[in-house]
């Protein structure tokens, strides 16, 4: 009878863990939105290692949206199958989460350069599309910067090619050609690809605070799966 209601006690503890990772898919949905968000444009950021972070983080939080269908399934059903593709599937997430951590801190130095890469190649077609003129005076305005690495990147591309003037997004009070004869007075000197780090940084702290909140959840969810499994496969009754 103990261990029945044990077992019992597991299921239930599966059933409400379900809730919290069915929460912890949402919020990494979110997260990811929330992420792109403050990348802006993603007309402007196409370079996949841009793009690329936010998308696997909303892919992965809707893959453990369903997970939690197979544990709430399995442990509603007692049925073991079920019960054991929840586990095995939530292990691969939790090794996928970990390789993504280890490949973002090692190939850190990059997603620079193709913020970089991405914000110069806007400005290249500054003049031709309207659509990415508009994103990159966006951005300007809303990270308060000028160029990629500062305003003497506009130096280098039409219409500003070898004029003292940059576009009037980059002006800190904008009106008409506020942009010729720039000073340190009248625009933002310091560049986008900074600006972008430096709001990275300031919210890195909610990023590995939801991920170490999932990942605290998604051990707990293995530990549990795996004490139903036993149960399950020993025969006894969970009701």
């Amino acid at each position: 009878m103990a261990v029945e209601g044990g077992m019992k006690c597991v299921k239930y503890l599966v059933f409400i863990f379900n809730f919290l990772f069915w929460i912890c898919g949402c919020a990494l949905i979110g997260l990811g939105i929330y992420v792109l968000v403050q990348m802006h444009n993603p007309q402007l950021f196409k370079n996949a290692s841009t793009s690329g972070a936010p998308i696997v983080i909303i892919a992965v939080g809707v893959i453990i949206f369903f997970i939690s269908f197979f544990g709430c399934c399995g442990a509603a059903k007692e049925n073991y199958c079920m019960v054991t593709t929840f586990a095995v599937l939530l292990v691969l997430i939790f090794l996928v989460e970990i390789a993504a951590a280890i490949a973002g801190y090692v190939y850190r130095n990059q997603l620079q350069n193709a913020f970089t890469d991405s914000i110069t190649d806007g400005m290249s077609k500054y003049s031709t599309s309207n659509d990415t003129a508009k994103a990159i005076d966006d951005m300007q305005k809303d990270l308060h910067c000028c160029g990629a690495t500062n305003y003497t990147d506009w130096t280098k591309y039409d219409p500003f090619k070898g004029k003292t003037q940059v576009p009037d997004s980059c002006c800190r009070k904008i009106s008409l050609n506020c942009g010729v004869n720039p000073t340190n007075d009248t625009i933002y000197t310091v560049g986008c690809v900074q600006e972008i780090e430096t709001v990275l940084k300031k919210n890195i702290g909610i990023v590995a605070g939801v991920a170490l909140g999932i990942a605290f959840f998604e051990v707990l969810g293995i530990v549990f799966a795996c004490c139903l499994m036993k149960g399950i496969r020993s025969g006894y009754e969970v009701m």
